[in-house]
């Protein structure tokens, strides 16, 4: 069994987030999460990788992708 257990600082950690919106978002059940006792929440590796799929963002299709122009000509590329 690989299943690792994390507290929320710990989970946190690995997702660079912060401990307070990974508690939230298990709060308002919005992300799973496990309990343990009196209502510690932990995480599984497997509920971080979940929250990780959950919150990616797909890629535009090539035809909606806009280009970005950075730097001082960006205001006068646009306007082409």
């Amino acid at each position: 069994m690989s299943l690792e257990f994390f507290e929320p600082a710990e989970a946190a950690a690995v997702m660079k987030c912060t401990e307070a919106w990974l508690r939230a978002g298990a709060a308002e059940g919005r992300f799973p999460h496990e309990k343990w006792g009196k209502g510690k929440v932990v995480f599984t590796s497997e509920d971080i990788e979940s929250i990780a799929k959950m919150l990616a963002v797909p890629p535009l299709p090539p035809a909606e992708q806009t280009p970005r122009f950075i730097g001082v000509r960006a205001s006068r590329l646009r306007n082409l």
